[in-house]
């Protein structure tokens, strides 16, 4: 089970809604998003956890380019929304280093390959992918270090972490109002 939610800071605190991801599928959207619920261009957080498995922060400063931290790179490439959060700069790939061709989908039947030969391959094209993406913490450890979460903090947190977040920000009483 999934949980999304955004924290905005304003004059007088901070603001929670609960928010809806169906419609993102890009870093980009989410960031269009976090700046939709902050007019002044106030920081905006986005906290997503997955039940036990990950969480996500993604901070956004005005205009400024959105600040990522992923909890386990590998448990949130298996999301939907992880995947949105898990950038090619982010895992530290070069998008470009592909070849065209691999993005190609060859089952080998044009030339009278069996298809039995391909399923052979594609399990250890899987497998390979899965390894690109490191177990463990990704991203920006310090996205929340001025807000009073340390690097050691967030890199602790785990099962709850969106609720030890709001709990550092003197946010969870509004946090809870839309979990």
């Amino acid at each position: 089970m999934y949980f999304a939610a955004l924290l905005a800071r304003t004059e007088d605190g901070w603001e929670a809604s609960d928010t809806e991801l169906d419609d993102v599928e890009t870093l980009s959207d989410l960031a269009d998003l976090a700046r939709e619920a902050s007019p002044d261009e106030d920081t905006v957080l986005v906290l997503i956890e997955q039940e036990d498995a990950w969480f996500g922060v993604v901070r956004v400063d005005g205009e400024e380019d959105p600040r990522i931290y992923v909890s386990d790179a590998a448990a949130a490439a298996r999301s939907s929304y992880g995947e949105i959060l898990l950038t090619d700069e982010l895992l530290g790939r070069d998008p470009d280093d592909g070849d065209d061709l691999d993005a190609l989908d060859l089952d080998g039947t044009e030339d009278g390959e069996s298809d039995e030969d391909d399923d052979a391959e594609d399990g250890a094209g899987a497998a390979g992918s899965a390894e690109s993406v490191p177990h463990g913490p990704v991203g920006d450890a310090l996205i929340l270090d001025d807000l009073g979460v340390s690097e050691k903090e967030l890199r602790l947190m785990s099962t709850d972490a969106v609720t030890e977040i709001a709990e550092v920000l003197g946010a969870s009483e509004t946090l809870e109002t839309v979990r």
